[in-house]
């Protein structure tokens, strides 16, 4: 059991409120409303910006060159997932600099700044815990809603968004987060320190069901 499944079961409830939210399970079956799904989107945009930020300041953290490299990787990795927020906003007419200057919603402030703040406060550990939720979890869940694989999902209305998720580009990130997660828990994890980490995933988790739900109550809006 590596440190992300470790993590994982500690905090199960937490998890599964995040990973199976009614917003995954309606975007899974194609029945999420169409406003829902561009909310959270245009808000996850800005998210993302947050995230490469968290990513810099993991370089800055960093002592080593291969943990700079990582973090390197994850900036970059964190770059061009935007470009599927800006293409398929485009869609709807929302432009970049449209989605620049529309404010960050009070989840989207909460789960970014409560990861900079682990990172900030804490080592690099702390930080790529804080993160995990986000980076693995949307692996998981790409690979959850694409089972037969991405080319399975004929004209589902999200197919691109979660063949993204799904697809071995973004398996492969979360692969690496992963192996990088172990290499820097045998550095610096001891059982007394655990507890910690496990609070830092559980909130984590939390915030990113609260980001979901967020989406879905600009639908009702």
């Amino acid at each position: 059991m590596d440190v992300f499944e470790r993590l994982r079961s500690s905090a199960a409830e937490d998890w599964t409120r995040y990973v199976d939210h009614p917003f995954v399970r309606q975007l899974g079956d194609g029945t999420l409303p169409e406003a829902a799904f561009r909310a959270y989107l245009v808000q996850d945009y800005l998210f993302l910006i947050q995230f490469a930020r968290a990513y810099a300041l993991a370089a800055y953290k960093s002592r080593t060159p291969g943990d700079i490299r990582a973090a390197q990787a994850g900036l970059a990795s964190i770059l061009d997932e935007t470009e599927l927020h800006v293409r398929l906003c485009a869609r709807w007419g929302i432009g970049v600099e449209a989605l620049a200057a529309t404010r960050e919603h009070p989840a989207t402030v909460a789960y970014t700044r409560f990861v900079l703040d682990q990172g900030a406060a804490g080592d690099l550990l702390d930080l790529h815990v804080a993160l995990a939720p986000c980076v693995v979890g949307y692996a998981v869940i790409g690979k959850a809603l694409a089972p037969q694989g991405p080319e399975a999902l004929g004209d589902h209305p999200y197919r691109e968004w979660v063949a993204d998720y799904a697809g071995e580009g973004y398996q492969g990130v979360a692969g690496r987060a992963r192996a990088h997660l172990d290499d820097l828990a045998a550095r610096t994890l001891t059982e007394a320190r655990f507890p910690d980490l496990v609070a830092t995933f559980a909130a984590a988790s939390r915030l990113e069901a609260d980001f979901w739900q967020m989406g879905l109550d600009a639908a009702k809006a």
